[in-house]
């Protein structure tokens, strides 16, 4: 499963950081033309994290403004059909 964090195009590595209620994650990605994408099990923790959250779950890149996400019933039903 890849996360994708849209921003400026650029090549080389980037991280993402996942921040939930329940910790923090720190991703290995790469810039794409698109943006950040980091690439995950279906069965990461990180994952739940983010379906579980509660209320928000923030997604951080460097350079990039911090987004906060609401953990909505849609990220939970993407995550399942991963799986």
């Amino acid at each position: 499963m890849t996360l994708l964090r849209a921003g400026p195009s650029g090549a080389g590595s980037a991280t993402l950081t996942i921040m939930t209620s329940t910790g923090t994650s720190t991703l290995s990605g790469t810039r794409s033309g698109r943006g950040i994408g980091a690439t995950v099990s279906p069965r990461d923790p990180v994952l739940d994290a983010m379906a579980f959250s509660r209320g928000r779950f923030a997604v951080a890149a460097p350079g990039e403004p911090t987004l906060y996400l609401p953990s909505w019933t849609e990220i939970s039903r993407v995550i399942e059909d991963c799986r």
